[in-house]
């Protein structure tokens, strides 16, 4: 089963808060944490992919309008408390599987080697396809 884990970052926190600000050994540590959990998510079996995503600023929402053209705001909008960060897409034998890794990517450490505690929302994946047809 294929599970989608959002990495989902506290929107009050993105301007005093975010890893550009952090000093440079705790961007290393971080980093080298990310390295080595996708590392062993590799090396079991269980890695689809990742991404880091851009911060809100970046962040626009569309919805096509009455003629079909698109209509673009910015977002995520303010009574959102959270924005996506980043995903892993992992392939796991269960939803108590994708738990245990969300919760291990939730952990990674932040500021002063302190573990961050970001949600990570957990959705699984009811259709792919590996060949570009739906």
């Amino acid at each position: 089963m294929k599970y989608m884990l959002m990495m989902q970052f506290p929107l009050h926190d993105w301007k005093t808060k975010r890893i550009e600000l952090w000093p440079p050994q705790d961007v290393k540590a971080h980093m080298d944490f990310l390295r080595r959990f996708n590392k062993e998510l590799v090396d079991a079996g269980e890695f689809v992919r990742t991404e880091g995503l851009s911060g809100p600023e970046d962040t626009k929402v569309v919805h096509a309008s009455k003629d079909g053209t698109p209509t673009v705001t910015d977002g995520p909008f303010p009574e959102s408390k959270e924005f996506l960060a980043g995903y892993w897409l992992v392939d796991v034998d269960s939803p108590q599987r994708a738990y245990e890794i969300a919760a291990r990517a939730s952990a990674a450490p932040g500021p002063g080697s302190v573990p961050l505690f970001m949600p990570i929302q957990v959705q699984r994946v009811m259709m792919h396809s590996t060949d570009g047809d739906v």
